[in-house]
């Protein structure tokens, strides 16, 4: 008798992938100091823009170490120059994006990012 599994049993013990959405997070400051507010919105590049109810929504952050904190809980990855070059975009110009994320639903929903 054979110690190796079943081709079919094999298979489905691989980890699925899950189908990940590409887009761009959207940052917009509001105000300075201590007061300050992010907007962060995810832009999903693969869905219907002209779509009714499609809009994505937006998330708070209410200060600069809970904008660190959201991004980090999404994978932002810091040592990417696109993601330094955005956050000091926003400190100069009140906005920036941080392009090619790629999200699953969960994580979408999990950080509340998703299209209402």
């Amino acid at each position: 008798m054979s110690a190796t599994p079943h081709r079919s049993s094999a298979l489905s013990e691989l980890p699925y992938a899950k189908p990940r959405t590409r887009g761009f997070l959207r940052i917009v400051r509001h105000g300075s100091g201590g007061g300050t507010i992010y907007v962060v919105t995810y832009h999903s590049l693969d869905r219907n823009p002209h779509a009714l109810g499609q809009l994505p929504s937006p998330m708070l952050a209410e200060g600069a170490t809970p904008l660190i904190d959201l991004l980090e809980r999404l994978g932002v990855d810091f040592r990417l120059a696109e993601v330094r070059e955005a956050l000091e975009d926003i400190l100069r110009l009140g906005s920036a994006n941080i392009p090619d994320l790629w999200f699953t639903a969960e994580q979408l929903a999990q950080s509340h990012l998703t299209d209402s």
